[in-house]
């Protein structure tokens, strides 16, 4: 199959230390290449692959030596795309709805994973006007806020089996790892940490915005002695962090579209303890990979018990449920699904109730008007919708 990945410039793919989405792009497009499919890879020129790389500027965006416009290269990206269309079976999109208005009127099949949070009011009027483009999840809790949307699948994120080693036998510390911003939850886990007595490393990146936040509410703590502020760390840093750490604080205070850290700490047969927000349930098996919980006193009263979880069990749930490997199978079921049912809209006048408006067409209509998946592909099952 001939597959296309575009995937936003703000880093690079894979990323060179914090990064989510071209994290995930990375381990895509390596895994299809490795099942034989020829794979172009639309990212900056400063990303790896082992797939054709079409760069749309040199460097990514957040690293770059000067500032980039980021409308202005996510705009060329999609020019160059569209201009080498008709080479691929399928079109990837991983940079949220630019494209919409675009792809509306071409013809080639494409779908669009949605990486990011679903319950910004403006997305709306976005998913009003294009109901017809057809959209992945990463877990089923992501579309709550966006009923109205296409919705093809979900698949769960995933990373490469060999990406990080399985550890039996932990340090005593606790880590926090990702961003340093009110909702990932920095300043909680500083306050479970300290209420319970233990040590905690924190390794996070602190973007601009975020600054003020890191110095009014996170630098005074960073003196305590249980308290060590590492940074942004890379793929080898996490492993080591993850690997020696008892568990993985993760009291996140927002609608947390998947949280690939939580399967990154699994992956090492780290336990998780996790505040009861967006996908967590859904990540999470309770007493088996870690603790959901929802109060700091709650998280408290998990980290005494973190002991009883069995490392090899977060382990071989993660081998299960989120390695890149079962991330990828369940794309190309979506990819096939769609080269044989999906007839795409043409032009504007055609997107209300797109052609052909039968059953025929492989999707059954739903209450709507619209072509609807009849399952879901959710973790590697299939769930009635």
């Amino acid at each position: 199959m001939k597959i296309a990945q575009i995937a936003p410039l703000h880093e690079s793919v894979p990323p060179k230390t914090y990064g989510g989405t071209e994290r995930v792009v990375h381990y895509l497009t390596e895994t299809l290449v490795d099942k034989g499919h020829e794979v172009t890879l639309f990212a900056s020129g400063d990303s790896t692959t082992r797939a054709e790389l079409q760069a749309a500027l040199p460097e990514a965006m957040r690293l770059a030596r000067e500032p980039r416009n980021p409308g202005l290269w996510h705009l060329l990206q999609l020019e160059q795309v569209a201009k080498q269309a008709e080479r691929f079976d399928i079109l990837h999109f991983h940079t949220d709805y630019s494209h919409f208005p675009l792809w509306r009127r071409m013809h080639q099949p494409q779908l669009t994973t949605l990486h990011g949070r679903l319950d910004l009011p403006d997305l709306q009027a976005v998913y009003d006007e294009f109901q017809e483009m057809p959209v992945v999840s990463i877990a089923n809790h992501q579309r709550k806020p966006l009923p109205q949307a296409r919705w093809i699948g979900t698949d769960y994120n995933g990373i490469p089996s060999s990406l990080y080693d399985f550890n039996p036998e932990p340090g005593d510390h606790f880590a926090f790892l990702g961003r340093i911003s009110p909702e990932k939850g920095a300043e909680a886990a500083i306050e479970i940490a300290l209420r319970a007595e233990v040590p905690l490393k924190i390794a996070a990146k602190v973007d601009v915005v975020d600054r003020d936040y890191f110095e009014q509410r996170i630098r005074r703590h960073l003196s305590h002695p249980l308290i060590e502020f590492i940074g942004e760390i890379d793929e080898q840093g996490k492993n080591q962090l993850l690997g020696s750490s008892r568990g993985l604080l993760f009291p996140i205070d927002w609608p947390e579209p998947f949280g690939l850290v939580m399967i990154e700490a699994m992956a090492c047969g780290t336990p998780v303890i996790a505040y009861r927000m967006g996908s967590v349930p859904e990540v999470m098996r309770e007493g088996i990979t870690g603790y959901i919980v929802t109060t700091p006193k709650q998280a408290v009263r998990a980290i005494k018990m973190i002991d009883q979880v069995d490392r090899r069990g977060c382990r071989d749930n993660f081998e299960r449920r989120f390695s890149a490997d079962r991330m990828a199978e369940g794309y190309l079921r979506l990819y096939r699904r769609l080269l044989a049912k999906v007839s795409m809209p043409a032009s504007h006048e055609r997107r209300r109730g797109f052609a052909p408006r039968t059953a025929d067409a492989g999707w059954p209509l739903s209450g709507s008007g619209f072509l609807a998946p009849d399952v879901v592909e959710s973790g590697g099952r299939g769930e009635r919708v």
